[in-house]
């Protein structure tokens, strides 16, 4: 089990780096970008959608115990849902600028 960890770390970090090589540009900044990008996006993602689950799941139970209240309780809820998913936004736009502007390259 161990192996095969270790084995699909290397092939992880080396692939990358063997398609840079073919232009003679580029160097360790690029995949690191990648990989940045794509575990930033995840994190984001996953821990929104949490987010937005626990949300949801206490409005509906606020909406249980008081029905009178349900419409500003929904209201509520909405914005509150609305400023998670804006996170997950702002991280995908990061993850962008990262896979898409040209790294620091040394010379």
């Amino acid at each position: 089990m161990r192996r095969s960890l270790i084995l699909t770390g290397i092939a992880v970090l080396g692939v990358p780096g063997w398609a840079f090589a073919a232009d003679g540009t580029g160097g360790w900044v690029g995949p690191f970008t990648v990989i940045a990008a794509g575990l930033g996006m995840a994190i984001a993602s996953g821990l929104c959608g949490l987010g937005q689950g626990r949300a949801v799941a206490a409005a509906v139970e606020a909406m249980g115990r008081q029905p009178g209240a349900a419409a500003r309780i929904q209201t509520a809820m909405i914005i509150g849902l609305a400023l998670i998913e804006s996170l997950a936004i702002y991280m995908l736009v990061i993850a962008i600028i990262l896979l898409f502007v040209k790294g620091i390259q040394f010379a």
